[in-house]
């Protein structure tokens, strides 16, 4: 009976998730939720008209060029520094947290965004309460997304971004 000896080069190769991949991944989250809260405030400054879909669309491009780089960014740097200043509670109970940060974080932001692009704010008084307008109605749906996402999504997509 021969025994068959494998030498390093004859290893099946490990292979890397491809870049473009990862960006699908992450863009097509960002895409769903930010898509998502966009419409809900648009809808909240300006009702629904035969101009909602193009002033959506208008509103989520600006907050996606906004807040894609943001949002990435904040989720990494808020998961690893909760990492840091709560090492001894569960990875779930960070998740929650890192959710409810970024939830009302993001969202401030996207408020600010879409209610500047749809009302603009430099001659507008009311821009303040529109915004929170904006940002209060979003904010149970924008909750429900990021604490849905931290606890299901967001552990599979970072093991999916690290391989």
């Amino acid at each position: 009976m021969t025994e068959q000896v494998l030498t390093p080069s004859e290893f099946p190769a490990a292979t890397s998730t491809p870049l473009y991949k990862k960006v699908l991944v992450v863009a097509g989250m960002m895409t769903l939720m930010g898509g998502t809260l966009t419409g809900v405030m648009t809808y909240m400054n300006l009702g629904y008209s035969d101009s909602f879909f193009n002033s959506w669309m208008s509103a989520f491009v600006t907050t996606a060029l906004v807040m894609m780089p943001i949002g990435v960014t904040l989720m990494t740097l808020i998961t690893k520094l909760l990492g840091t200043l709560l090492p001894n509670i569960k990875e779930s109970h960070r998740n929650i947290i890192v959710g409810l940060i970024m939830a009302v974080t993001m969202e401030s932001i996207m408020a600010f965004t879409t209610t500047a692009k749809n009302l603009g704010f430099v001659d507008n008084p009311d821009f303040g309460n529109q915004w929170a307008t904006s940002f209060f109605a979003a904010l149970p749906v924008a909750l429900t997304l990021m604490v849905t996402i931290s606890m299901t999504i967001k552990p599979k997509i970072e093991r999916y971004l690290r391989s």
